[in-house]
């Protein structure tokens, strides 16, 4: 029978029992987030490297938080929100800034507002967490159609197929009409690349250009400030919003600041009230974004430096399991690969979590480092104000005996 005279049910029969093996591996793009089984015991340490979400705040933050003045927030009434709101003004230099539960409501309340009609377009890299991650909220809440241009390598795009998608002729009604660029700075998941200031530059001036308003999805831009050695505002600047997280290497337990001019505010804050993010006595959680922004911006570095030597010491592995490209190990954020394709990046992910008898004799003590994996066959660990440089030690010495290993198996089994 030929394939042209199968019936829907016999098709479906004859891929189930031909179908490759290959079928069955999951893109981690569709698959960010895993619960790997926590090993306990007195001669285990964990280094936890998926995320510098898993940050907790330390004793000043609690602090300041059980001590913070409040009132209600929607009524505009709470104290420590307001001084927060201005601090963060002031850093992005910006007219003003609004205090939200979380990244995605933030990025979400900037589209809402800069595309205010339904049917509005913007244009976002094919790669980005926003177009990624977020569960398509622009299109699903807030009416808005999103065309991707493609992420390059270092987290940027080309600004001339940019240009390229632009709607025009407005208002043709075949067309939806282009509103806003959104920018993601640093880039998740090209592995933490901060953005050249040049492209923020011209992609300001093409926006310009073309009637367009820029955001950028900064919830790591204190780390790219960091990198640069620059204020924020030397970044934020070339945009008309910005939306940068406090929950991430600030160590905040909760939220994220919006910034933009005062009327972007005002529109934003009844965004931020239809979505259900209008909180009243949030100065609790606003006191800990004030110790995030005075006292976690310059201990980013530290980060860095644990993430770089991380990937210098997996070149020096031997033997060499392990590929990295140093030049783009630029903040708190690796990505690098398995130079054996018999080892999977899940099937690595999974030995590295795990701890037994042999390790913790060849280690003295069993070492469950946590990391994910990653877009295109790669292996993704994030540093944070959680893991120490003692931390990053131990996870090093695990992935040298990971390798180790694993050589040992594969002579064995040849």
């Amino acid at each position: 029978m030929s394939s042209r005279t199968l019936t829907t049910p016999a098709r479906l029969l004859r891929y189930c029992f031909h179908k490759p093996r290959r079928v069955f591996y999951v893109d981690p793009v569709r698959l960010y987030y895993g619960s790997p089984q926590v090993v306990t015991g007195s001669a285990v340490r964990t280094v936890d490297l998926r995320s510098d979400t898993v940050t907790k705040p330390g004793a000043a933050m609690r602090r300041a938080m059980s001590e913070a003045e409040v009132g209600d927030d929607v009524f505009g009434e709470d104290p420590t929100v307001n001084e927060l709101q201005k601090i963060a003004a002031d850093m992005f230099g910006m007219e003003a800034a609004l205090y939200v539960p979380t990244g995605t409501m933030s990025n979400l309340i900037a589209v809402m507002v800069h595309c205010r009609e339904r049917g509005d377009e913007m244009i976002v890299g094919d790669l980005s967490h926003m177009y990624v991650y977020e569960q398509g909220g622009s299109a699903q809440l807030a009416g808005v159609h999103s065309a991707a241009v493609t992420t390059l390598s270092d987290g940027t795009f080309d600004l001339d197929q940019l240009i390229s998608k632009i709607r025009h002729g407005y208002p043709d009604p075949h067309y939806p009409r282009s509103r806003l660029v959104c920018v993601e700075n640093t880039h998740n998941i090209q592995g933490g690349r901060v953005l050249p200031l040049s492209f923020l530059q011209e992609l300001r001036s093409v926006a310009d250009n073309f009637g367009l308003t820029v955001h950028m999805d900064g919830a790591r831009v204190m780390n790219a400030a960091v990198a640069l050695g620059v204020q924020p505002s030397a970044i934020i600047q070339h945009c008309h919003s910005v939306s940068v997280c406090l929950s991430k290497g600030l160590g905040a337990p909760v939220g994220t600041m919006l910034g933009g001019s005062k009327d972007f505010i005002q529109r934003a804050v009844r965004a931020r009230k239809a979505l259900g993010g209008g909180m009243r006595q949030s100065g609790v959680l606003a006191a800990a974004g004030k110790i995030a922004l005075s006292d976690m911006i310059g201990r980013l570095e530290e980060d860095h430096r644990n993430a770089k030597s991380f990937a210098q010491a997996l070149l020096q592995c031997d033997p060499p399991m392990y590929q990295v490209d140093l030049t783009t190990v630029q903040s708190n954020i690796l990505r690098f690969r398995l130079r054996d394709a018999h080892m999977s990046p899940a099937e690595f992910c999974e030995r590295m979590a795990g701890v037994d008898e042999e390790e913790v004799k060849a280690l003295g003590q069993g070492v469950q480092v946590l990391m994910f994996p990653h877009v295109g066959g790669t292996v993704r660990a994030v540093w944070h104000l959680g893991i120490s440089e003692e931390d990053t030690q131990l996870a090093i010495q695990k992935a040298h005996f990971v390798a180790h290993q694993h050589k040992l198996k594969s002579t064995r089994a040849a």
